[in-house]
């Protein structure tokens, strides 16, 4: 609760001037270190997959451990791509930019098209209408109401799964077709089409963007078309195997990241003139992966607030970061000790639609429908 607490912000200039300066600096030689290493780890995985497997139906389980872990180190070129589209990698932008183009494209991530929404996203964090990415439903408009009814209807187990199916498994490609989870000012949005979604101030892709989305579209093409010719070779279903089912687990990740860094049940939304950038940046929540995960993710989900305080902080430095965040607004910074289990399925089951709580302009999950 500690984030319903805070009624006193401090403004941006404040909260930057906090973070020592050098961590706003990019090493561009550490940035393709960390491209190289997690890249090599993800091609590694894939040969052991490719060679060493066979292709039989008793080794389903094998072929099942070897996407889960394969999609969770793929992950981590995913963020370092993530990392170019925010400027983050180096200050030489042709750089940057062909190397995250290059490795969202391999994971059939549109770099462009993603860029400008994920940008929106930070621009706009925790927004109730114009945030972008996990916007959450509102109690008495329909979608919240039919939410909360279902749970009410089926109980917590199976509305919980349900969610987490629908999430982690479809929840990424529905984003990028439809705009799922985004913002509602922006209507039924699509990556690939620029001109879907609403027209104005509010348009996903203005100006120059349309363009931009159209490069990525082509990079799409491009690598479904290596696809279809591998497939051709070895077999649709070895391609699907080595390849597509690493991608799903990679695709959950990233998800469940974005997922749980803005929502549990203390966690407040803003609208109108109640919200502002410091609020969105402030109630972004850190939380514990462990050792592991952060080496291979370079910390995306332990440093997160630090992250949308400024999204230009190389990952290599965010630690730092945080810890001065953590330092200097010791009342504001957000960090959940919570197993990330436990906390999945408690924003599966307890997250559902918001409502106003207090009379500074919050907007909380509500537990249960009002009589």
């Amino acid at each position: 609760g500690k984030a319903l607490k805070i009624n006193e912000w401090p403004s941006k200039s404040e909260l930057l001037g906090c973070i020592p300066k050098h961590c706003f600096k990019k090493d561009t030689v550490r940035s393709m270190y960390h491209a190289a290493v997690c890249t090599a780890m993800t091609v590694a995985c894939g040969l052991i997959g490719y060679y060493l497997i066979p292709m039989k139906l008793a080794f389903a389980p094998v072929w099942a451990a070897y996407a889960a872990v394969t999609g969770t180190v793929a992950t981590g070129c995913w963020v370092i791509a993530h990392e170019c589209g925010h400027m983050a990698f180096s200050d030489n932008k042709i750089l940057q930019d062909t190397v995250g183009y290059i490795l969202h494209t391999a994971l059939l991530v549109p770099y462009f098209s993603w860029q400008r929404s994920h940008a929106v996203h930070h621009s706009k964090t925790n927004h109730l209408s114009e945030g972008e990415t996990h916007v959450p439903y509102v109690q008495g408009q329909k979608k919240g109401d039919g939410t909360m009814a279902r749970r009410e209807k089926f109980g917590d187990t199976i509305y919980g799964t349900v969610r987490l199916l629908t999430h982690l498994i479809f929840g990424w490609p529905a984003y990028l077709i439809a705009g799922a989870t985004g913002g509602p000012v922006r209507g039924v949005t699509n990556h690939f089409l620029p001109f879907m979604g609403a027209e104005g101030k509010h348009k996903l892709f203005p100006g120059q963007w349309t363009a931009k989305v159209y490069w990525s579209d082509l990079g799409i093409v491009g690598f479904l078309g290596l696809l279809g010719y591998w497939a051709a070779q070895v077999g649709a279903a070895k391609v699907a195997l080595v390849y597509g089912a690493p991608l799903c687990f990679t695709n959950i990740w990233l998800v469940l990241y974005t997922w749980l860094q803005h929502s549990d049940t203390d966690i407040p939304h803003y609208d109108g003139d109640d919200w502002n950038f410091v609020k969105g940046a402030l109630c972004t929540v850190d939380r514990p992966y462990g050792a592991v995960l952060d080496f291979l993710h370079h910390r995306i989900g332990s440093t997160h607030v630090a992250h949308h305080v400024n999204s230009a902080i190389p990952h290599y430095h965010a630690l730092e970061a945080t810890n001065a965040i953590k330092a200097a607004y010791p009342d504001h910074y957000l960090y959940d000790p919570t197993p990330i289990g436990e906390a999945m399925w408690r924003v599966a089951v307890k997250c559902g639609a918001v409502a106003p709580y207090g009379d500074d302009g919050k907007w909380v999950f509500r537990q249960a429908s009002p009589a």
